[in-house]
């Protein structure tokens, strides 16, 4: 006979992994805020996503929308406090007036990663405890549920 109590379900590994997402998401969001540029407001994971985005290079609006599966009013509200903030400028493309170039004020770039590396420390801590196979894994598992989440429900 086997122990069947022993053995969590899925049912019960599932609620301990979204008490788990919940609990992460919290923390996450109080050391970015902890950790946040001084004179800012605190930041949401659009706002961290899009400044992520921007450092690499100027992108159009549409551009940042796209990268980020976000609608266009939605991406123009996050670098409206983007913009606010004093992290980004925007312009019109010189190749087509109707598109909006979006960048990083150069002046803010070196805050902006600094701010971002310690936001992601604690995340960096926690993956050196895994061996490269287990952080693999961990990524796969994360992108799978992206995917399934994506995905529109039965």
């Amino acid at each position: 006979m086997t122990n069947d109590a022993a053995v969590p379900s899925h049912s019960v590994i599932c609620l301990r992994l979204m008490q788990a997402f919940r609990r992460v998401s919290r923390g996450m969001r109080r050391w970015q805020d902890g950790a946040a540029p001084p004179s800012t407001a605190p930041l949401s994971p659009r706002h961290i996503a899009a400044l992520e985005q921007l450092l690499g290079s100027p992108l159009t609006v549409g551009e940042l929308a796209a990268r980020l599966g976000l609608t266009l009013p939605t991406v123009s509200g996050v670098l409206s406090d983007l913009d606010r903030a004093g992290f980004i400028e925007r312009h019109p493309d010189p190749a087509d007036r109707r598109r909006t170039i979006v960048q990083v004020i150069p002046g803010q770039a070196a805050l902006i990663g600094q701010w971002l590396d310690g936001a992601a420390k604690p995340i960096a801590r926690v993956l050196d405890q895994l061996s490269p196979t287990e952080q693999e894994a961990f990524l796969k598992a994360m992108d799978l549920l992206d995917t399934e989440l994506q995905t529109p429900a039965d």
